[in-house]
């Protein structure tokens, strides 16, 4: 093996081994096959975890939805400005807060979902089928685990939200 090989061979172990750089590797894919199947409901990640966080909670806050889908506040606030000009999305200002607002799905955003989750969870099962049933259930508490140790919100496992 010359310098070259041995170089490429501790490149590709350090890699194998980089927790930071597989998750990278499975988002990818994850990112891939979410997009293939939701390719007919033309659904991002980003917008379909959106309105499952907001189905769950009606009349949501942009904040909270900050908070549930990890979605940065102004990437949250462009996905809902769009999400409401493809008629998904309902918003107005809150009571409580006049600054605030209360997000609600539309009728369309409804039946967009009713359709998407399906999907999605095909998506789920599509990039989980290397595992077995149980460690499917592991690795999801695994994910959820580092989530939660970093401070940001798990997603509810329950739940097919991608991205």
């Amino acid at each position: 093996m010359n310098n070259d090989d041995t170089a490429r061979a501790l490149t590709r172990s350090a890699l194998e081994h980089s927790a930071v750089h597989l998750l990278h590797r499975a988002g990818q894919c994850a990112g891939d096959i979410f997009g293939e199947e939701m390719s007919k409901q033309g659904l991002t990640p980003r917008q379909y975890a959106v309105l499952v966080s907001v189905s769950e909670n009606e009349g949501v806050s942009q904040t909270s939805l900050v908070e549930s889908t990890g979605i940065d506040r102004s990437t949250l606030a462009d996905i809902v400005r769009r999400m409401i000009k493809k008629g998904l999305l309902e918003r107005r200002r809150t009571r409580e807060d006049a600054r605030a607002y209360a997000v609600r799905l539309s009728q369309e955003g409804r039946q967009k979902l009713h359709l998407a989750m399906p999907l999605a969870s095909r998506a789920d099962d599509r990039l989980l089928s290397a595992l077995s049933n149980e460690d499917r259930q592991r690795f999801i508490e695994m994910l959820s685990a580092i989530v939660r140790s970093l401070g940001m919100p798990a997603v509810n496992s329950s739940s097919h939200a991608a991205e």
